[in-house]
């Protein structure tokens, strides 16, 4: 399972030929939630309030490459993927 990136204690990352729809696990803590890639929703899991708002403030600056990783992870199945930069 690639780390797409990490920021205030949150990992983000994607498994190789995951499932439909589009989306990414995050982790913080003992939390772990499965985000839309779409809407920056959790569709699976729980995850803090605070730490869920940061995750959805990085999707909006970052869903062009979530969903190109996406692609090349779940659909095309490549391991090859790009690390995204973490929210500041």
């Amino acid at each position: 399972m690639p780390e797409i990136s990490r920021f205030f204690g949150i990992i983000i990352y994607m498994y190789l030929g995951d499932h439909l729809p589009p989306h990414f696990h995050a982790v913080y803590n003992e939390s772990e939630a499965m985000f839309s890639i779409e809407t920056g929703e959790i569709f699976k899991g729980d995850f803090p309030k605070k730490q869920m708002r940061l995750v959805q403030a990085w999707v909006e600056l970052h869903r062009d490459e979530l969903f190109l990783n996406y692609q090349r992870l779940s659909v095309n199945k490549e391991p090859n993927f790009i690390k995204i930069m973490p929210l500041h």
